[in-house]
């Protein structure tokens, strides 16, 4: 032992190298994990501790709750990892990062038809676009307020309670009063009617959303511009409209192509979308663009003179990884109108395909069929009173799959349901699977007896 203790310190080294993974020292003693570790280990062995904590995660890919891309190609990935390290911001060291974001940025406003394609900018998901979105919608408002000599103190939004949690966060953020349009029992969108009641001179703009994340439906966004046109005609309110169409803004324009929703529309001033959904990216890329320059305000846009370059910035974040946006800039390229097309109509295939195999089980009701963008919602027959929803999505976890099961929005939250989102690497195989597992599911409890049906769980936020 003593001639251990004093060996030469590379000789030390090789040993520890030698020793096998489980029984080196990381590995059979405590690893602090609420303060920094007093000594260094290993790199295989520091790697080998998060990734077997990490096999204790859901399987991303069974994971149907989330709209967010759990698969992209090799290629993809490839580039993601060579360009970990570039720093988005720093544009006038990285220009060609600079001017692919600035590519997509046109792409993506083309595809939306504005008339002035290239105003917009990339976000962290839709979180971040819609905040940028949403700042607009009360700077103009402003702006228009006070030319005409009026209080500017009571902005206040038009939004259905069916929209994501991010706008209920900008309005508390940034002083705005959100007035929500209530859904209902079989009615999971906003309509022109229930806008129209809601409007008065404050409001800043309407939010529609192009495939809402509890049902997958289009809200019926041409209707709405119908109506606030006559409005805007007759009292000589500017209301515009934003369209969240973070799910559906790169599903819409390659299966629903003749589906007036976007800059087609004269009063769609801004539109968000996510990169990371349909947009087939790993997580961590949204767009905002808006109709035109006319339509971003330019107080809200600063000019920073700090890496090296005087560069224009509208965004709320600073520094970040280029690499969502190169990965976008891929899958632009590599699949085209024509491919996006054909993911997409592969996805809505399978989408449909399964939710009739749900329906045809027997205790299902579908509220949707994915005929929108590939993702439906389905309820459990009012006579079906042995088990309920969240017992189904309990037991599909025991197979892996991770189905969410929650009550809808306000004023209708007796209706529970469970949805499935079918996203880029959900096969139609793996779908037959999920559809088999479903029935056993059912089958499990359709044979307890005495079973008490799990109670709510607590309203979905996505």
């Amino acid at each position: 032992m003593a001639q251990r203790r004093n060996a030469d310190p590379d000789e030390q080294d090789l040993d520890a190298l030698l020793t096998p993974a489980y029984a080196r020292r990381g590995m059979t003693q405590d690893v602090p994990k609420l303060r920094l570790p007093e000594h260094e280990m290993a790199p295989e062995t520091a790697y080998q501790l998060v990734h077997d904590e990490l096999m204790l995660d859901g399987n991303a890919r069974l994971n149907l709750a989330t709209f967010v891309t759990t698969w992209m190609e090799p290629e993809a990935r490839r580039l993601m990892a060579e360009t970990f390290d570039k720093n988005l911001i720093d544009k006038d060291e990285y220009p060609r990062t600079a001017a692919i974001e600035d590519r997509c940025v046109h792409m993506v406003s083309d595809l939306f038809h504005a008339p002035e394609p290239g105003v917009g900018a990339s976000a962290i998901g839709s979180s971040e676009a819609v905040m940028l979105a949403g700042m607009a919608l009360k700077w103009r408002w402003r702006q228009r307020r006070r030319a005409q000599g009026k209080r500017t103190d009571q902005p206040k939004l038009i939004l259905g309670t069916n929209v994501q949690v991010v706008w209920e966060k900008f309005c508390r953020y940034w002083d705005v009063e959100p007035c929500y349009i209530p859904m209902r029992k079989g009615h999971y969108a906003i309509t022109p009617e229930a806008v129209i009641a809601h409007t008065d001179e404050n409001t800043i703009g309407v939010v529609a959303v192009l495939g809402t994340t509890f049902t997958g439906e289009y809200e019926p966004i041409e209707a709405i511009h119908a109506a606030l046109v006559a409005q805007n005609a007759v009292t000589g309110w500017e209301i515009p409209m934003h369209v969240d169409a973070a799910s559906g803004g790169f599903v819409a324009p390659f299966l629903h192509p003749e589906l007036r929703w976007d800059f087609r529309l004269p009063l769609v001033k801004s539109i968000n979308v996510s990169g990371h959904k349909y947009g087939l990216v790993y997580p961590g890329v949204g767009w905002v663009v808006w109709r035109s320059k006319q339509d971003l305000p330019d107080d809200l846009v600063f000019r920073v003179n700090y890496l090296g370059g005087d560069m224009p910035t509208f965004t709320l974040n600073f520094s970040r990884s280029g690499n969502q946006v190169i990965a976008q800039y891929y899958n632009f390229l590599r699949l085209g109108r024509a491919g996006y097309t054909q993911v997409m109509q592969a996805l809505q295939e399978t989408a449909t395909s399964l939710a009739r195999g749900v329906a045809e089980l027997g205790p299902f009701e579908l509220l949707s069929d994915g005929s929108a963008i590939p993702v439906f919602a389905c309820k459990l027959r009012d006579d079906v009173t042995r088990y309920r929803v969240f017992d189904l999505s309990d037991k599909l976890r025991e197979f892996g799959w991770q189905v969410p099961a929650y009550t809808m929005p306000e004023d209708a939250q007796d209706v529970a349901v469970l949805r499935i989102v079918a996203r880029e690497g959900f096969s139609r195989d793996m779908s037959e699977m999920l559809l088999a597992d479903i029935k056993k599911a059912v089958e499990h409890f359709d044979s307890l007896e005495g079973h008490r049906p799990k109670p709510p769980a607590p309203q979905f936020i996505h």
